[in-house]
């Protein structure tokens, strides 16, 4: 695919043991560029904990002139070490509310927000991932309204939506999902951030399962399946509605998470996603290279990026020495790129 947009999440260098401590942010960018890598993905919690450093205080998420001109520092910091910041992340339960409830109200403000922060950092992306709460609509007619009027929003800035499928959501667990809504929405500025992980671990994989597999079918259906669905991502979307592609693996859980949902309302998928991810070819086992042919097959030529979320194999947290885990990060990438490009 020629000489790939490379991009790296720095959320990507958190979920660390208790005894490591996390690097700053400072040190996450020196890493990201000393690997190569020509982009980040900033994570939103990451700029809420540098504005703490660098205001010397504690800054609540919603601190908005704090957070801008922390944002203005990020933005200064990712220029000197040549990175850009492609995409401020994870704008979350946004869509669906009930019009006229005080929820809609305060994720509109919300979103207001985080744009003066996007403005403020140099980055034109919004990453929104598809609502988990289940007390929103499935009406997709209404969700598109939602969505269109964000896009509206940041259009004005000359921003874009990145939508993407979270595979627990309520309502956009899978690529289809999340496409049909951004085809509704037929906005210039919206499009997809599509994700390795998401896509394969709800189509293909199931962690309350000792095989790790879903099993609500046999593994013949099961493949035939999954390969007919990357067939069809590949046929249906159009290269320039993928803003980006997200990649990760997943570990194969042993014991499997129980089918339930926990005390803090997180489906087994979002328990599973939030530790669990590694890179590819370090211990996950989803069929990944498939998913990045599939979007490679479409003409993609934009972000491919390492988001991954790795506390190990036990979810209790991985020693991550930045430079060297950026660095194996950027081999995989190119691996996996190879990979996807050679089959056939």
């Amino acid at each position: 695919m020629g000489d790939p947009k490379t991009c790296f999440a720095t959320v990507s260098l958190d979920n660390l043991p208790d005894n490591q401590k996390a690097p700053t942010l400072q040190e996450k960018l020196q890493a990201i560029a000393s690997a190569g890598f020509k982009g980040i993905e900033l994570a939103f919690p990451n700029l809420v904990a540098f504005a703490s450093s660098h205001h010397e205080r504690d800054i609540a998420p919603d601190a908005y002139d704090d957070l801008c001109s922390a944002g203005t520092a990020v933005k200064d910091l990712t220029a000197q070490a040549n990175l850009k910041i492609m995409m401020l992340q994870p704008f979350s339960n946004f869509e669906g509310w009930p019009r006229g409830s005080k929820e809609r109200e305060q994720v509109f403000e919300r979103a207001k927000g985080w744009i003066r922060v996007m403005e403020a950092a140099g980055t034109d992306t919004l990453q929104v991932g598809a609502t988990d709460t289940p007390d929103i609509t499935t009406d997709e007619n209404e969700l598109a309204k939602d969505l269109g009027e964000l896009a509206d929003l940041l259009a004005k800035k000359g921003f874009r939506l990145a939508y993407e499928n979270w595979c627990w959501a309520t309502k956009g667990s899978g690529w289809e999902d999340v496409w049909r809504l951004v085809d509704k929405v037929n906005k210039p500025n919206i499009g997809l951030c599509l994700d390795t992980f998401q896509t394969a671990g709800g189509e293909w994989a199931d962690p309350t399962t000792a095989s790790g597999k879903i099993e609500t079918v046999s593994a013949r259906e099961l493949e035939d399946t999954y390969t007919a669905s990357m067939r069809k991502l590949a046929k249906v979307v159009p290269s320039d509605k993928i803003y980006v592609l997200q990649i990760s693996d997943a570990y194969r859980m042993s014991p499997p998470l129980k089918d339930n949902v926990d005390e803090s309302g997180t489906r087994p998928r979002g328990r599973w996603s939030h530790d669990y991810r590694p890179l590819p070819y370090d211990g996950g086992y989803l069929p990944v290279v498939a998913m990045t042919k599939a979007v490679l097959d479409t003409g993609f030529g934009d972000w491919l990026s390492i988001e991954v979320f790795d506390g190990g194999a036990d979810g209790k947290g991985k020693l991550k020495e930045p430079s060297a885990y950026t660095t194996k990060a950027m081999g995989s990438l190119m691996r996996l790129i190879t990979e996807a490009s050679e089959v056939r």
